[in-house]
């Protein structure tokens, strides 16, 4: 199936939780929800005059978290099927990435500056009442990816100063526990496994990699395109 509407260059995908729609995010500034089963658009919601960035789904599967060129973060209410929060935690300053824990309670965002925002949601997968927690500076470079891991106590930011950092949730203080070194240039995308003991990154040396969060160690690389690696996934069953 291919489904076409977009007009520009697709940013972010992810699959709901019981697959029957996905939610897309484009450089023409607009954020589809699209069923799988007919391959048609549900909806489509705009960010005005910029470029999406980065769009992923609530886990209470009712909304959608997305984030621009501008700076900005939005959440989309898929029931109300409106924008009903706009952040804007430094006007100006592209937001790359964003992330939400699988719980519902925190948010988190990175920009082009290398800083990282955190938000608390207050009462959990069903509350969207957004509370700045803290923000820190993650990297020197753009961070390109943030990901909270699958059990939330583990944060993963990628950046153009080609190293990963793995930073501790706990008590919302963000230590870093381990910066992961290996890639040659940008790294553009990451993937915890299942238990998050495991981490898979993209770069654009060409290569994949699966890291030991445990060690710090580089478990396997993978090689064989002829161009940047930019997005990564991992359906792991058994990594042990």
């Amino acid at each position: 199936m291919q489904l076409e509407g977009h007009t520009g260059n697709v940013t972010a995908l992810q699959y709901s939780a019981a697959g029957k729609w996905i939610v897309t995010g484009s450089e023409d500034g607009t954020v589809k929800v699209w069923d799988t089963r007919t391959g048609q658009v549900q909806r489509t919601y705009k960010h005005e005059g910029t470029m999406v960035n980065d769009v992923v789904i609530h886990p209470n599967q009712g909304e959608l978290i997305s984030c621009d060129q501008l700076g900005s973060v939005k959440i989309w209410d898929l029931g109300e099927n409106t924008c009903t929060h706009e952040l804007v935690p430094a006007e100006d300053v592209p937001i790359r990435s964003v992330s939400i824990a699988s719980d519902g309670g925190t948010l988190v965002a990175g920009n082009n500056l290398g800083t990282v925002f955190v938000w608390r949601i207050q009462g959990g997968a069903d509350s969207t009442n957004l509370v700045p927690v803290t923000s820190f500076v993650a990297h020197n470079k753009y961070v390109t990816r943030c990901l909270l891991s699958p059990d939330t106590r583990h944060l993963a930011t990628c950046s153009a100063d080609t190293t990963v950092k793995l930073w501790s949730t706990k008590d919302y203080e963000y230590t870093l526990e381990r910066t992961l070194e290996g890639h040659q240039r940008w790294v553009w995308d990451a993937a915890f496994s299942a238990d998050s003991a495991y981490l898979v990154t993209a770069s654009s040396d060409h290569a994949a990699r699966l890291w030991d969060l445990a060690t710090g160690d580089t478990v396997r690389q993978y090689e064989g395109h002829h161009r940047a690696t930019v997005a990564v996934a991992l359906n792991d069953i058994n990594l042990a």
